[in-house]
């Protein structure tokens, strides 16, 4: 008689008791983000935190590791995989590491205001949602860190005085290096862990970030130019590992959910009214802001569309660059349908 099957069903049960925790003790949800401890963004997710716990009636505990001591992006998302973290706020280069449909949101020079993100997000975000559940992450919600600029050692108006400094660039995305080099551009490829080293050694002479984030982690203190052009609006996601969501008692979800939604309209807000005084901070202490004229930035568009050939089906896939140009083609239909004559 073949014993197989039976011990199989006997050992069942045990397996299941075995990745979920024991009763009375906490689903630990170990979070991890870019965001610096103390910030106005750390706060706001730590008010999430103490949110879950209590909707959960404490069957939820959430651990933050702020300031990017887990590692950068990649290996978040790497430890998310493996387990060793469950949770964690991303920029989009995270996101990108599991699909990288969501740069379809940030396509350098293709939108011109938050509002035009927000539309083309809102419908996009059903898709995006899907694709990244079905590789293992679910998304508590959606937000962003401003408008990318260049900010760099020497003064840049024009996309050829970028070109000869070295460009900071996210490591692990070979794809997206050699699009930069094809431009003309000398990119330089890192963890974002290294950014500040980088620019205090020279290693790196130029770097796009928001305002936000060089203000945050004093990035500016060693690149104290900022190119005034929105290159891109830099995404971001909320996202935690799907067999660690599946732990927490479903009836607690929908709560988790809304606090974490909650949060993100909160961060959202936090950088869309924090950009212009970040500057004007920065401004005081030292920072130039290079202004672009209106040749400028056509030269820089120009320099973002030549290369939307390479990105589209290379760095996007083709059906979300698509998407994306579609819904915001009719969003301006609608804008220019109900705009004053």
């Amino acid at each position: 008689m073949n014993t197989m099957p039976l011990r199989a069903t006997l050992a069942l049960p045990l397996l299941l008791l075995a990745t979920r925790p024991a009763a009375g003790e906490p689903v630990v949800v170990k979070m991890a983000t870019i965001v610096p401890e103390g910030s106005q963004y750390h706060l706001i997710l730590r008010e999430m935190a103490e949110k879950w716990k209590s909707a959960s009636g404490g069957a939820v505990e959430v651990r933050l590791y702020p300031g990017s001591v887990a590692g950068d992006d990649i290996d978040v998302i790497r430890k998310m995989r493996l387990g060793t973290l469950n949770a964690a706020l991303l920029t989009s280069t995270g996101v990108a590491s599991v699909d990288k449909s969501v740069y379809a949101l940030q396509v350098p020079m293709l939108y011109g205001s938050y509002e035009e993100v927000d539309y083309v997000l809102e419908k996009m975000a059903p898709n995006l949602e899907a694709a990244l559940e079905a590789k293992g992450f679910v998304v508590l919600n959606w937000v962003d860190a401003g408008w990318v600029r260049f900010f760099t050692k020497t003064p840049v108006a024009r996309p050829d005085e970028l070109k000869p400094l070295k460009l900071f660039a996210w490591a692990g995305d070979p794809e997206a290096l050699e699009i930069w080099k094809g431009a003309g551009f000398n990119p330089v490829p890192l963890p974002s862990t290294e950014i500040s080293t980088a620019l205090q050694t020279g290693l790196v002479s130029a770097l796009p970030t928001t305002p936000q984030a060089a203000v945050l982690l004093q990035w500016y203190t060693h690149a104290r130019n900022m190119t005034d052009v929105k290159w891109a609006l830099l995404l971001g996601a909320m996202l935690v590992n799907k067999a660690t969501w599946e732990k927490i008692p479903a009836a607690s979800r929908p709560a988790l959910r809304a606090a974490a939604r909650e949060a993100g309209l909160r961060l959202r807000a936090e950088t869309r009214t924090a950009g212009p005084r970040d500057v004007q901070a920065m401004q005081k202490r030292g920072l130039n802001v290079v202004a672009v004229d209106a040749k400028g930035e056509a030269l820089w568009r120009a320099t973002a569309e030549s290369a939307y050939d390479r990105i589209r089906g290379k760095i996007i896939p083709a059906e979300a660059f698509d998407e994306a140009k579609r819904h915001l083609a009719d969003f301006r239909k609608l804008k220019q349908a109900v705009s004053p004559r």
